[in-house]
């Protein structure tokens, strides 16, 4: 059936141009394919080659991070940024399969982040200064895509002026493909697992209709719904839990509920899983009581729970009501997915008809078994 792109025509003020006007309805792009999104964020900072990465088990690779300055909101790109991004773009140009890359911007390293996100999106000028130093970073690196991690947007006027940068910056990626002839970069945002926020501030909620017109799709990072701030044990990224709404199936139905197109939202799984000190070894199941912080001062990543149960002779369970795994040795508890578990989280994200999958974080798999596990339950 053949198809007829309307175009619209807008007045374009918001990229530091002379007022103009533009044709809006960019170069189609093939930046999500029929199969979707297999992603996964390679974390810059922690020394993984990224020339080590397999492929073959994903569609898309994040860089993770680059940050905005704190002054004047463009991209504050360092030398070390430098050596990092082309390190990435030189093992990008020798992939085998080749896949789509999405610079990542700003993550979960709290300090001043979240307020300087705050100010930026808090005016006209400084959405545009930002919008702008994010499409020359991406392109500059042949990047395929620019992506947003604000953890998180602390209250309405945040979420007002978010949805603001959104609409603004998808203009801005219109007209710079059309001007250049070249495919858009694609924008997407790493999100809360649920489309409110009630946790330090008052309640408030995404702009979704904003989010379901102007972004390609949204990343609710569905993990760390328990962990060490917490004087109990539980599982961290449970599929469902019949006691409270700390489950992926109601952030998910939270987003679908709110108007977000379900092929629009890319399912976070986590490749970590945080660990406990039990208060008694022989009190071990959820919600058991804990002193604090367990193996790797409340953190572990996948590679590292295999072999910490190994060489512990640990207890591993699999919870069919919440659909994880946890696992305890003496006093040490850790909540983690194996892919016993991702595989059934991936069949529930193309069962609700989601976009794809995402993993934080490359380098924190074994032998790529997760990794493997996700893409051929996708596939399959």
């Amino acid at each position: 059936m053949a198809t007829q792109r309307i175009t619209f025509l807008f007045v374009l003020t918001i990229l530091n141009f002379p007022l103009i006007t533009i044709a809006l309805g960019s170069k189609s792009h093939d930046l999500v394919s029929d199969q979707g999104v297999r992603a996964a964020y390679w974390p810059s900072f922690t020394g993984y080659p990224a020339s080590s990465i397999d492929t073959s088990y994903f569609s898309h690779i994040y860089y993770a991070f680059v940050l905005p300055s704190s002054t004047n909101y463009a991209l504050d790109i360092t030398s070390d940024d430098v050596d990092k991004l082309l390190e990435f773009s030189n093992a990008k140009s020798s992939w085998n399969p080749p896949v789509k890359t999405v610079l990542s911007i700003g993550g979960g390293g709290g300090g001043d982040l979240p307020s300087i996100f705050s100010k930026m999106a808090s005016q006209e000028y400084s959405r545009a200064t930002f919008i702008n130093s994010t499409i020359e970073v991406a392109r500059d690196f042949n990047f395929d895509g620019v992506d947003l991690d604000w953890e998180f947007p602390s209250n309405e006027s945040d979420m007002a002026n978010l949805a603001l940068l959104f609409n603004e910056w998808h203009v801005a990626l219109e007209h710079e493909a059309n001007v250049n002839n070249r495919a858009r970069l694609v924008l997407t945002s790493a999100v809360y697992y649920a489309s409110n926020i009630s946790f330090n501030g008052g309640p408030r909620t995404y702009p979704t209709q904003v989010i379901s017109q102007y972004v390609d799709w949204i990343s609710p990072m569905c993990f760390d719904y328990h962990g060490t701030w917490e004087n109990f044990t539980g599982l961290h990224s449970a599929l469902y839990d019949p006691n409270t709404d700390l489950s992926t199936d109601f952030g998910i139905g939270s987003w679908i509920q709110a108007g977000v197109p379900s092929k629009k939202i890319v399912l976070g799984l986590p490749l970590y899983g945080p660990t406990w000190s039990l208060q008694d070894p022989n009190v071990n199941t959820v919600g058991a009581p804990t002193t604090g912080a367990g193996p790797g001062s409340g953190i572990l990543v996948y590679s590292q729970v295999v072999d910490f149960n190994k060489e512990n002779n640990a207890t591993i369970v699999f919870d069919n009501t919440r659909v994880s795994y946890y696992s305890y040795a003496g006093d040490s508890w850790i909540s983690y997915d194996d892919t016993g578990s991702i595989r059934s989280k991936v069949h529930y994200a193309r069962d609700r008809a989601l976009g794809g999958y995402f993993f934080w974080a490359l380098g924190q798999d074994l032998e790529w078994a997760i990794s493997s596990t996700a893409s051929q339950a996708w596939l399959t």
